[in-house]
């Protein structure tokens, strides 16, 4: 009998050709198309109507059959309440991680097993290999694309089951496979942001589930130069929307303003510490805590062995070393000064092109 795969099918080209190439090479492949937001669900910023329309006319188009599925309640519960409950926090949360862990990795393998899946595959950009009975998660071939700082809290479980079609191609030549092959959203636009906010202003959706608390704002120095409507609504490194203009400074003849940046929040006082100057030294640190770790592997990497690490998605690779390393909580020092370290971001850990795991950040540390 053909191995029967599970793929998950957003509507978008990269699940489409996913779905495509198993298909090609043989499976027994079904697709499953996930529904997990369904508050203000009117197809303005989150388009789930079309996004079905597009994976069933694909699934059409190869010759598959495809199941829609509704996780709106387990992602409201397993993902959505923490995303809240970090930025009430004053952190700063990356929901897209929780939802791969909990929900296309869980909610999403059980269903598929129930379908009699051997295996799950989605679109993500990564790749998968046993070692010596272990599975790694790896980088994909298009650096540009690669997902697996999303994919960085999955277990050997989760890897076990999972593959990853697209791990060893370049985007535009999944454009082109999905074009050569006649599907219909081979030039649709990718999704950006998180589906529940979408394209919609950010500070407008948070603002329906936490309250804004104004405050004032303040240089590390303790001076007073503006007010804020509620600490969950910046970021550390935020420059748009503070609502405070350029301090003019004069050095020969020549004069600028510099912008404003978050540098930090005081969470007792309700006070956001803003810093003049992208370089500024507050905005930069040259070690870390985080918490909550996570290890795909089940062991604990070595200290003060040369590591590469992002704190964000899009970040190029920072030499690194963890200093100092428990179950769940680990210290990491930077070969060069990281840029607006954020609490409640992730840092990921690679070796070469292996992805180790990562931890929740809890603060930029110096010194």
């Amino acid at each position: 009998m053909k191995k029967r795969v599970v793929v998950g099918m957003s509507g978008g080209v990269d699940s489409s050709v996913a779905a495509l190439l198993l298909k090609q090479q043989g499976y027994d492949v079904i697709g499953l198309y996930m529904k997990n937001w369904e508050d203000d669900d009117d197809g303005e910023y989150c388009p789930s109507r079309q996004d079905l329309i597009d994976a069933v006319s694909v699934a059409d188009n190869i010759g598959i059959p495809i199941e829609a599925v509704n996780f709106a309640k387990e992602y409201k519960d397993r993902v959505f309440s923490a995303f809240l409950e970090e930025y009430k926090a004053g952190r700063t949360p990356n929901p897209d991680i929780l939802c791969n862990a909990e929900i296309k990795f869980k909610a999403f393998l059980d269903h598929a097993i129930e379908l009699g899946a051997d295996t799950i595959a989605t679109g993500h950009y990564a790749k998968v290999r046993e070692v010596d009975g272990l599975f790694q998660l790896l980088k994909a071939k298009d650096a540009g694309k690669d997902q697996s700082y999303f994919l960085h809290r999955l277990n050997q479980s989760q890897l076990g089951r999972a593959m990853f079609p697209l791990g060893d191609l370049q985007k535009s030549d999944v454009r082109e496979i999905a074009r050569r092959n006649g599907l219909c959203n081979f030039a649709k636009k990718d999704s950006t942001g998180i589906c529940f906010i979408g394209e919609r202003p950010f500070r407008e959706f948070l603002n329906r589930y936490l309250p804004m608390v104004p405050g004032e704002m303040y240089t590390p120095e303790g001076r007073l130069v503006g007010r804020h409507v509620g600490l969950s609504f910046y970021t550390i490194g935020q420059r748009q929307g503070l609502g405070i203009g350029g301090i003019q400074k004069k050095g020969g003849e020549a004069s600028q303003h510099e912008p404003w940046f978050v540098s930090g929040k005081d969470m007792e006082n309700n006070r956001l510490i803003v810093v003049q100057g992208h370089d500024h030294p507050a905005l930069l640190s040259s070690r870390l805590a985080a918490l909550d770790a996570h290890w795909i592997s089940g062991n604990l990497p070595k200290t003060d062995h040369p590591y590469a690490a992002k704190t964000r998605y899009r970040q190029a690779d920072a030499a690194c070393r963890i200093t100092q390393i428990s179950d769940l909580r680990c210290f990491v020092s930077f070969g060069e000064p990281q840029w607006a370290v954020t609490p409640g971001q992730s840092v990921v850990f690679y070796d070469g092109d292996v992805c180790l795991g990562g931890a929740i950040i809890e603060a930029g540390l110096n010194g």
